[in-house]
């Protein structure tokens, strides 16, 4: 079912998504050659306590960590460890926050120390199309809208977006509906005022096809070409989508 959220759950998701905001700020300020990725691990922890939350990831259907850091050919859903980051990787952190009774979902992708320029293109394609498809999220637009400006962008570069995994709705569950796929027509339900989405575009390099790690969480890239991942959860208001994170 569609939720749409009370001005004074959509308040309280705005607190949440500042502190989600705020944490992926300092996670983006650590990312540098040299460091495991453990360390993200750790810091989402204690970044979140601080502020009166706990990370929304660990322990969801069984996941791991308390975010997901994907390096690499890794789209989405890879466990922090004892990777070490080195110069020119470029690495995707997603992470959600739960505070207050409600959830809020965001990711960057941050380049190591000098990255290639079709890794800077790349980055820059996945960011652009999630900012494409925030401005189609809008009163009495469809979620496809949402969708197709996502596919344009990003394939107007040279760059395909991933069809097995797709954004979605959140507030008091990580997961709600409706799905946001990053392709389509313009179809799909409309949306309405009070509801909470996370768009999170996630943007190959190559080809979109997508295959499952050994551990059975971490999704990469068939062909191995590098990908992107930027996310955003927002609000779908009279004005247009108000960006909560």
């Amino acid at each position: 079912m569609i939720i749409v959220k009370s001005a004074e759950e959509v308040a309280i998701m705005r607190q949440c998504g500042r502190i989600l905001a705020h944490i992926l700020d300092i996670l983006r300020m650590e990312t540098r050659a040299g460091i495991r990725t453990e360390r993200f691990n750790v810091l989402m922890a204690e970044e979140s306590e601080k502020r009166g939350g706990r990370p929304s990831f660990k322990g969801y259907r069984g996941f791991p960590a308390n975010l997901c850091v994907s390096v690499n050919d890794e789209i989405v859903h890879g466990i922090p460890g004892e990777r070490v980051l080195r110069e020119g990787d470029i690495v995707s952190l997603d992470a959600g926050v739960f505070y207050n009774g409600f959830h809020t979902d965001a990711a960057i992708t941050v380049g190591v120390g000098n990255i290639s320029q079709q890794a800077r293109d790349l980055i820059s394609a996945a960011e652009s199309s999630l900012t494409a498809g925030i401005a189609q999220a809008k009163c009495s637009a469809r979620v496809g809208d949402v969708s197709r400006a996502i596919q344009e962008c990003v394939e107007s570069r040279g760059f395909s977006v991933v069809r097995e995994y797709t954004g979605h709705g959140v507030g008091r569950e990580l997961h709600e509906e409706p799905a946001v796929p990053n392709f389509g027509l313009g179809k799909g339900p409309l949306l309405r005022k009070g509801m909470t989405l996370a768009i999170e575009p996630m943007v190959n390099a190559s080809g979109w096809r997508t295959k499952l790690a050994p551990n059975q969480w971490t999704v990469l890239t068939a062909d191995g070409s590098l990908s992107a991942h930027f996310e955003h959860t927002v609000a779908v208001m009279d004005e247009g989508a108000e960006v909560l994170t």
